[in-house]
């Protein structure tokens, strides 16, 4: 139910999404358990049913995204050919999602090509939106002097910023 309403499902074949919600697992967790840390091996992605989940990167446990919202899904390290999560995911609420293994995931999508591509396009649209609210938050908490770059898309801080 909650898949359908997941925005990288959402107007998807009926099949597709109902071989997804079959490999779904509803799972509860308590407010401050860790579903993955930064670095642990990647294996499942997650949409969340209802609670909260902090992202997190870093030694200093930094957090860089809230999901909070009905069908957000998170988690997706585990479907871009990474082999760990880039950030760690610690729940602060009683929390219920979708807990999606990816090899299971992937093997469906491979199965579907056309559906495939629309959830990756959709993933990658996803990404791009999380990319440009980091960088976003980034510019606005660091008051940092930002110069072209000659189109490498890197950022440059100056000395006095830094």
């Amino acid at each position: 139910m909650y898949i359908q309403q997941s925005d990288l499902f959402w107007g998807m074949n009926r099949d597709f999404v109902e071989k997804v919600m079959n490999i779904a697992e509803k799972k509860s967790y308590r407010k401050g358990h860790f579903l993955f840390r930064e670095g642990d091996p990647a294996t499942n992605f997650y949409v969340l049913i209802k609670g909260q989940v902090k992202l997190m990167i870093g030694e200093t446990s930094q957090m860089v995204y809230t999901v909070d919202h009905a069908g957000e899904a998170f988690g997706w390290s585990s479907l871009i050919e990474r082999d760990t999560y880039s950030a760690s995911g610690e729940c602060m609420e009683e929390t219920i999602l979708q807990k999606i293994d990816s090899r299971a995931f992937l093997k469906i999508m491979e199965q579907d090509p056309l559906n495939g591509f629309i959830f990756i396009k959709r993933l990658a649209g996803l990404i791009g939106n999380r990319l440009v609210w980091s960088y976003k938050m980034i510019t606005s908490s660091s008051q940092a002097e930002v110069s072209m770059t000659g189109g490498t898309g890197q950022i440059e801080v100056s000395e006095s910023a830094a």
